[in-house]
């Protein structure tokens, strides 16, 4: 199965990627190590949803009780909206055995699940008791109707459209919500993104199992080019490399220190042929040293660095101060730097004459 980036699927318009079950029960868990009542009495709303197929109401359901919740809102999105459609729509299962399903007014109706302590129908609130009817629109998460609905809530959590990322993390910022999404890593260095990271007003999540995202499609029969070939038939899932968590609730893993060597002990035993063999290069046109890696930041260098993006799956903010990204801070080119090099804001190195054009960087310098 080969490995592609969200962003083809983000370009593609492909936005129907369903989360697996143990991928929530992990990212939710790290949050609960580290406040075991951060969701107690607290209104979740789940958006972008679809509880005949996400995992995010399956999840919470489940798992009311115990949790603590005051009350879960799944809202769906009408799959035969004009906005766009992803697949031949079918009445679910949910409206089949409804007495006022309507087949034709279903197709412009988004749905809206919600379970609270008065659906409460044996005992024990759970999946059992979600109740749901059409939402008066499609179930836009921009509509007047959704908005009252994340005006509501505490907690916003989703894996949103990939295709409107950026105008959904605005929508959530608006109100001041807390948040947990899935999104793509280079969503990192967008600029309606980046501030939020720098500003500690947003972070990375606990992450995907060793940086592995697996996602469910409906539409397996055209699976091959939806998933933008990426899809592998003997599971029914696609895999992603790129993909992580974004959110602004606290988790303990963000406040582990990163262990590190010295520059010295880099230099000798990194297990990176390139900084053994290369150092820590200047860049021509930012003051700043290369780190190419983030297990290769040195502990004792008390002086500028440009990291990869990847580097704030470790960032702890204790440790380090985020400066800025070189899409910002790369104000200008070296001055004999050829045209064919040339291109949007980075930060360059000159070796062997030649000059590298680097990938965004994270700016950074140790704190104490």
């Amino acid at each position: 199965m080969a490995n592609e980036s969200l962003s083809k699927a983000k370009d593609a318009k492909n936005d129907e990627f369903y989360t697996q079950f143990a991928d929530i029960e992990k990212e939710m868990n790290a949050y609960l190590e580290y406040d075991e009542n951060v969701f107690r009495n607290k209104t979740i709303l789940l958006p972008c949803d679809d509880p005949e197929w996400s995992n995010f109401t399956r999840y919470f359901a489940q798992n009311f009780e115990k949790l603590g919740l005051k009350k879960l809102i799944s809202t769906s999105y009408a799959i035969e909206s004009k906005k766009y459609k992803v697949m031949d729509w079918q009445p679910t299962l949910f409206e089949q055995q409804a007495p006022w399903f309507d087949v034709d007014k279903s197709k412009i109706k988004g749905k809206i699940f919600t379970l609270d302590h008065d659906t409460n129908r044996n005992g024990r609130i759970d999946i059992e008791d979600l109740e749901w009817k059409y939402l008066e629109g499609d179930g836009d998460f921009r509509s007047e109707e959704i908005k009252r609905l994340r005006d509501e809530a505490d907690f916003v959590i989703t894996n949103p459209p990939f295709s409107l990322f950026r105008e959904f993390l605005a929508w959530i910022m608006e109100a001041r919500k807390k948040f947990v999404i899935v999104g793509n890593m280079n969503a990192i260095t967008y600029k309606e993104v980046f501030p939020l990271l720098k500003d500690n007003k947003a972070w990375l999540g606990n992450g995907f199992h060793a940086g592995n995202a697996y996602f469910r499609v409906i539409d397996t029969a055209n699976a091959g080019k939806y998933a933008n070939g990426v899809f592998d038939d003997s599971t029914g899932l696609v895999k992603f490399r790129n993909c992580c968590w974004f959110t602004n609730v606290e988790h303990g893993r963000r406040h582990e220190p990163l262990s590190l060597m010295s520059m010295q002990q880099n230099l000798k035993f990194s297990r990176h042929k390139e900084i053994k063999e290369k150092g820590y290069l200047h860049y021509d046109n930012y003051d700043a040293i290369e780190v190419p890696y983030t297990d290769a930041i040195p502990n004792d260098y008390k002086g500028v660095m440009g990291v990869p993006i990847s580097f704030l799956d470790k960032y702890c903010p204790e440790q380090f101060e985020i400066l800025g990204i070189s899409l910002e801070l790369a104000t200008t080119k070296p001055a004999d730097l050829p045209k064919a090099k040339q291109g949007g804001p980075a930060f360059y190195i000159k070796e062997n004459g030649e000059y590298q054009r680097l990938y965004c960087r994270i700016v950074i310098k140790a704190k104490g």
